[in-house]
């Protein structure tokens, strides 16, 4: 069985949810389309992001950096495709650093994904196993982090929880 139209791979930070992801669009058919949302805000973000293209370069993927406008990298995609997004979670805070609609954007991106031509992975963090954040940013964050996973969970055929690098199939089942 290959990829369904939507499937949401949650996991905590380090958990192994992108490798999983990765693995999934790759094993799933299709040319896989690595939809990169990070920015380097850092030197060891920097770091991590060009030892990531590296191992997409050897992959076969072809990659898409794209910070805020995933819908319309979504929307330009074709049918023998496969986009992993890779993350929900820093696309939702480029959203808010940028002072964009998040609300409106997350109804664009479920349009989006909706509508692609492509299946679509979706990689997030979960993000409400933690401490309660200590400021009112962090706790802002944290709930609109939960909404929007819970949307886009909703909307998708399959919901996979990676812990420890083992996925747990919350919705629908593995590919």
């Amino acid at each position: 069985m290959g990829l369904r139209k939507c499937t949401l791979v949650l996991g905590g930070a380090a958990s192994g949810k992108s490798s999983f992801a990765e693995t999934l669009v790759l094993q799933g058919g299709g040319t896989p389309v690595y939809v990169a949302t990070a920015e380097a805000g850092d030197d060891e973000m920097l770091s991590k992001i060009a030892r990531h293209r590296a191992q997409r370069a050897s992959g076969g993927w072809r990659t898409i950096e794209e910070p805020l406008e995933i819908a319309g990298v979504l929307g330009g995609l074709a049918d023998g495709e496969a986009a992993l997004v890779d993350c929900a979670t820093l696309w939702l805070g480029n959203l808010m650093g940028a002072g964009r609609d998040v609300e409106a954007e997350t109804a664009r991106l479920l349009d989006a994904i909706a509508r692609c031509a492509a299946p679509v992975v979706v990689v997030s963090n979960e993000v409400g196993l933690g401490i309660v954040p200590d400021t009112p940013l962090g706790r802002r964050f944290r709930e609109a982090q939960g909404a929007l996973n819970q949307r886009i969970a909703a909307a998708a055929d399959d919901v996979i929880f990676v812990a420890a690098g083992l996925p747990l199939v919350m919705k629908g089942a593995l590919p």
